[in-house]
């Protein structure tokens, strides 16, 4: 059974820490990442380290709550009511891709895959800080946009779920195994506005 995480004290070094330790496994992967690389690359000693997380694991889980907290701060309101569906999801199909596709989010979901044998609770984790919050934020949309006529969907979340797919296409496999080392804000336009027309033609009012 897994035991709770626990919860990371603050002081005034935790930022300083915190964006050590990110440097660090950004670059060096979860195993390749050592104590003595992050203090030194955070600029505190090992004890004030330890002080801040005892347990590897739990440094990186912070790292990678914090990193998914900052990108959810700059979500767009998905959930409002104002605009209609194809607004509404072209602003949420973006965001998503700006999740996705970030360096973060590729080299975070690298980690994870490469640790989630050992520590299967790692890639949980990291979906239920990130992922799942954007999925539950589009499922909330979906639901209110149901409810006022403007789409006909049976199963919210697999439909939040079929957007997500569309709108990465093969945009964040060729960014996750470095066949390509950026996407150009044209592509993404393109392949979010495409997956919009289908999402559309599958559940918009007139089906």
């Amino acid at each position: 059974m897994n035991q709770p995480a626990a919860i990371p004290r603050k002081g005034r070094k935790y930022d300083q820490v915190l964006q050590g330790a990110r440097d660090v496994f950004m670059a060096n992967g979860f195993e390749g990442a050592s104590v003595d690389d992050i203090a030194r690359q955070a600029g505190v000693s090992k004890a004030t380290l330890y002080s801040y997380f005892p347990d590897k694991r739990l440094l990186f889980m912070e790292v990678a709550r914090h990193g998914c907290a900052h990108q959810a701060d700059t979500a767009v309101a998905i959930t409002s009511g104002c605009c209609d569906p194809a607004t509404v999801l072209r602003e949420a199909g973006h965001h998503v891709l700006s999740v996705i596709l970030s360096e973060f989010g590729v080299k975070m979901f690298r980690i994870c895959v490469a640790e989630a044998d050992r520590f299967p609770d790692l890639g949980r984790r990291f979906y239920e800080s990130g992922p799942a919050t954007i999925r539950a934020q589009l499922s909330e949309y979906l639901t209110g946009a149901v409810a006022r006529g403007e789409l006909r969907i049976k199963d919210i979340n697999l439909a939040a779920d079929q957007f997500a797919e569309l709108c990465r296409a093969d945009m964040f496999l060729r960014l996750l195994f470095n066949v390509d080392s950026e996407i150009t804000e044209d592509e993404r336009a393109r392949v979010v506005d495409a997956a919009i027309e289908i999402f559309l033609s599958r559940y918009g009012p007139d089906i």
